[in-house]
């Protein structure tokens, strides 16, 4: 019986990557354009990992808007290096880029390209938690 229970500990907690968050889980702060900024929320969404607004913000202060509780990014699949590639939403112009995300510490380069790249939109955006 003692041997079926350390079995069972060991199955349940052995495979602790498979559990782990994944480091890109987390507020994020946009870079701010023309003083509008958003929270996006890194979370898993099914099997893929997807960005969604949480709250928007114009000169500093929190605004009510209805792109709140849409993706900013989705689909996003992690390469293993830090490179997350996936869908991104602009809410700007409404557009939907191919796009790609790195991460390094607390900071996430956020790319998306249309028309095979002729068109290209980049920010930083900063860890809040």
């Amino acid at each position: 019986m003692r041997n079926l229970v350390g079995a069972l500990i060991v199955g349940l907690f052995g495979t602790g990557a498979a559990w782990a968050a994944d480091p890109i889980y987390g507020l994020w702060k946009t870079q701010p354009t023309d003083g509008v900024y958003y929270h996006v929320k890194m979370q898993a969404c099914g099997p893929k990992i997807c960005g969604v607004f949480q709250q928007k913000f114009q000169d500093g202060a929190k605004v009510d808007s209805d792109v709140v509780g849409k993706n900013a990014m989705f689909d996003l699949v992690p390469d293993g290096s830090g490179v997350y590639k996936g869908k991104a939403w602009k809410p700007s112009n409404g557009k939907t880029y191919n796009g790609s995300g790195t991460l390094n510490g607390n900071s996430l380069k956020i790319g998306g390209c249309v028309l095979g790249g002729l068109i290209c939109s980049k920010q930083t955006w900063q860890r809040i938690n």
